[in-house]
């Protein structure tokens, strides 16, 4: 077993000989403050340019533990300490707490959520665009409880739309941009129970091919619902559970296709290759389904065969940005979520830093005078890091002393449940004794559980861009889209917009704004 004062030893020595030596001088910290106050002064001039473009990042499960530690993380991936890092969602000027609860649960789930920041509308637990009236699985409560999206006000109002995500595309977030539906499970009408089938609900594939037909991009994973029952997977020959799961005899890839006009340039692709060989400015419409379900994991990723999320986003602003009009564009980095929900620290947060590296690429080709950027989470987890680490302790280290009651050493990253709990001997594991930095390593958790749980606190909203000081404060999360849809002179609110176009133009005046806002459910 490690003496604990070896461990404290070693943990005091890494500390003095990781403060950098000009954070010794008290000037260093009082300049880098008048600096910051500075640029906060300069925020007092309000960007009110309508906003041509709308990117909403949604991070699945990056709660502000999730962001401290992928900061952390990323400045270790470039040999720094990390604590003094700042990701790119960190330089964006307004940050707000958004309120994640669902209108039937106190700690939510993805689809309520989803409804939530894309709809405007809080909704229940496990259903995806459609209001509280309706029951999950209960497909007859369904009609006439439909409620539309940002994505569908941005199509209507003439700009381009595309959908970004490391899941499958008709997984829950990814699906409150364009479904109706009582269960965010029915990917295909193989997941559908019978009831529900015979009362003519759709499922989620169906409904994307259907619903908005002219979304201009849609990329991600999820390629085994829009294809017949049992027909072989393109890419895993051998896999059985990549085989089409449609029982109604669909192709959804050739409706797609059919879908499109012929004088327009639509590509369907399956790999990172033909993806990359695409000329972007000369595509109309793309499809891209690289994996039967959710994408790999960005530490598991053939580079061959997928796609990064930084890729696929620069592809994506490429294509959209021809439409004069603007466009609406949804990323997600989806797998975060899953790679708390597994336990395995280590594949979430590099989750988080590579959608943080497709956040930079938005910024890059994007201009701050007309695109309005948000960045939030629909949720956080019981995940935590702590134990009194010392100043550039690996993020997925040991904290620097030992229990002082099982006398055995704990990695600073913990779950609060999840399948990490384990006992040996019918102690707590001796974690010196295995892998802990090993890329699915589960970190140890409080309660034993074959899936960690959600964690129920409020998330952060960074925004940048038109209209982006109007997330501040603590909000619900519901009123997240009703500020993209002000900012971009889209959806129902449009008093402000009499002398804009959805296309930019003149900007709302300041007694304009202000009479405005309590339609948003701001009052002073």
């Amino acid at each position: 077993m490690i003496s604990p004062f070896l461990v404290l030893a070693i943990g005091t020595c890494l500390t003095n000989s990781l403060v950098p030596e000009k954070e010794k001088d008290p000037k260093y910290w009082r300049d880098q403050a008048q600096q910051t106050l500075k640029n906060a002064l300069r925020l007092q001039k309000l960007n009110t340019n309508v906003a041509k473009n709308v990117i909403m990042f949604l991070g699945d499960g990056m709660g502000v533990s999730t962001v401290t530690a992928a900061r952390i993380l990323k400045g270790q991936l470039h040999h720094n300490p990390g604590e003094e890092t700042r990701l790119e969602m960190d330089k964006f000027p307004y940050v707000a707490l958004s309120k994640t609860y669902n209108t039937n649960a106190q700690v939510p789930d993805s689809a309520g959520t989803a409804t939530a920041y894309l709809c405007g509308v809080k909704a229940n637990e496990g259903t995806v665009g459609v209001s509280a009236a309706t029951q999950r699985t209960q497909c007859n409560t369904t009609q006439g409880n439909e409620v539309t999206s940002i994505l569908r006000w941005a199509k209507d109002s003439g700009k381009s739309v595309g959908i970004v995500t490391t899941t499958r595309v008709n997984h829950a977030t990814p699906s409150a941009a364009y479904a109706h539906s009582a269960d965010r499970d029915w990917y295909s009408d193989n997941e559908m129970p019978p009831e529900a089938l015979s009362q003519g609900c759709k499922d989620i594939a169906y409904q994307l091919m259907h619903n908005v037909r002219d979304i201009e991009v849609i990329m991600g994973g999820g390629r085994k619902y829009m294809f017949p029952k049992n027909r072989t997977d393109v890419e895993y020959e051998m896999d059985e559970k990549a085989r089409g799961t449609r029982l109604d005899g669909l192709n959804l890839v050739d409706i797609w296709k059919s879908f499109k006009p012929r004088h327009k340039h639509s590509h369907y692709v399956w790999n990172r290759t033909e993806l990359l060989t695409l000329d972007p400015y000369s595509v109309d419409y793309l499809l891209g389904l690289f994996e039967p379900g959710d994408m790999q994991y960005e530490l598991n990723r053939n580079s061959t065969t997928d796609p990064s999320l930084s890729e696929m986003v620069e592809i994506a602003i490429k294509i959209l940005s021809k439409n004069p009009k603007g466009f609406f564009l949804l990323v997600e980095g989806g797998r975060i979520d899953h790679g708390h929900h597994e336990g395995k620290a280590k594949q979430a947060l590099h989750e988080a830093v590579e959608m943080d590296q497709a956040i930079g690429q938005a910024g890059a080709m994007t201009s701050v005078e007309d695109t309005l950027t948000i960045v939030t989470a629909d949720h956080s987890h019981v995940f935590t890091f702590g134990g009194y680490t010392p100043r550039g302790n690996s993020i997925f280290g040991l904290a620097p002393m030992v229990s002082d009651t099982d006398k055995k050493p704990f990695t600073s990253i913990l779950y609060g449940n999840g399948p990490g709990y384990k006992v040996v001997g019918g102690e707590r594991e001796n974690v010196s004794m295995v892998d802990y930095a090993h890329n699915n390593y589960q970190a140890q958790s409080a309660v034993p559980l074959r899936h960690e749980t959600h964690g129920g606190e409020d998330v952060a909203v960074f925004a940048k861009g038109p209209m982006a000081h109007l997330l501040h404060g603590v909000h619900e999360q519901n009123y997240i889209p009703h500020v993209m849809a002000y900012a971009a002179c889209i959806g129902a609110n449009l008093d402000h917009c009499a002398s804009a176009s959805s296309a930019g133009g003149p900007s709302p005046g300041p007694l304009l704004l202000l009479l405005a806002l309590p339609s948003l459910g701001i009052v002073f």
